[in-house]
């Protein structure tokens, strides 16, 4: 764990020192916590969403089946491909 210094506004000071008392926490946990959710995310919600996609295009027929596909990819050349995109 990393320490850091923060300067926090009066009143938003007020208000997570409340918060922590109401939850029997601390300020910096509350910190932590709201930083996690911002800039991390949900972990419940993105393993959710992980698992969700499982099997996401099994049932689909517009669709080659994938060894198909990667043994048509490995053949071609990056140009050509490039250049077959570019002409559509």
């Amino acid at each position: 764990m990393k320490r850091t210094q923060l300067y926090l506004e009066e009143d938003l000071w007020t208000a997570l020192h409340a918060k922590a008392l109401l939850e029997r926490s601390t300020i910096s946990e509350l910190v932590r916590q709201a930083l996690r959710e911002r800039y991390m995310g949900n972990l419940e919600r993105r393993k959710a969403a992980m698992l969700g996609a499982i099997g996401l295009w099994k049932d689909r027929t517009d669709l080659e089946d994938t060894e198909t596909m990667i043994r048509r990819l490995r053949r071609d050349t990056r140009r050509d491909r490039w250049e077959r995109d570019r002409e559509e």
